[in-house]
């Protein structure tokens, strides 16, 4: 039910708007509330993170920067995992956790603000936009 709702939502409201709403926090009432749709606000993040990361570059670089995308940020997952267990040497292990978790989130909620949005976007414009890339032709126009 999260992706679906995910998916819809991007095409809706953007890509970016749709992962910030995934990051709302909800406190115990609330989670015992709304169990299930919190299941979907967590799970809604990842039906439009491909084409996100697709969209932010050119034809002839997309997959390497999508591929780089996905990697950074399970590198990154890791470095957080190894920062936990050594601050449990001077604080408690859920200090510990909630004080990664917490700059984690306020990473992802600047990058996405600093990221464009790309619902909408054509992959002509990209092509524009790519540094050095010469001036985007459709095939019709190239071949005549």
């Amino acid at each position: 039910m999260g992706f679906l709702l995910g998916a819809y939502l991007a095409d809706a409201i953007g890509r970016k708007w749709t992962f910030l709403i995934s990051y709302v926090p909800i406190g115990d009432t609330g989670l015992l509330l709304l169990g299930i749709p919190l299941n979907a606000s967590i799970l809604m993040k990842f039906a439009p993170m491909g084409p996100f990361m697709t969209e932010l570059y050119p034809t002839n670089i997309r997959g390497t920067g999508q591929g780089f995308c996905y990697n950074a940020g399970r590198a990154i997952g890791s470095v957080f995992m190894t920062a936990i267990g050594f601050a449990t040497a001077v604080m408690p292990l859920g200090t510990a956790i909630a004080l990664f978790s917490t700059l984690a989130h306020a990473l992802m909620i600047i990058m996405l603000l600093v990221l464009p949005e790309t619902r909408g976007r054509t992959i002509a414009s990209l092509e524009a936009e790519a540094p050095g890339a010469p001036a985007y032709r459709p095939a019709a126009v190239a071949r005549s």
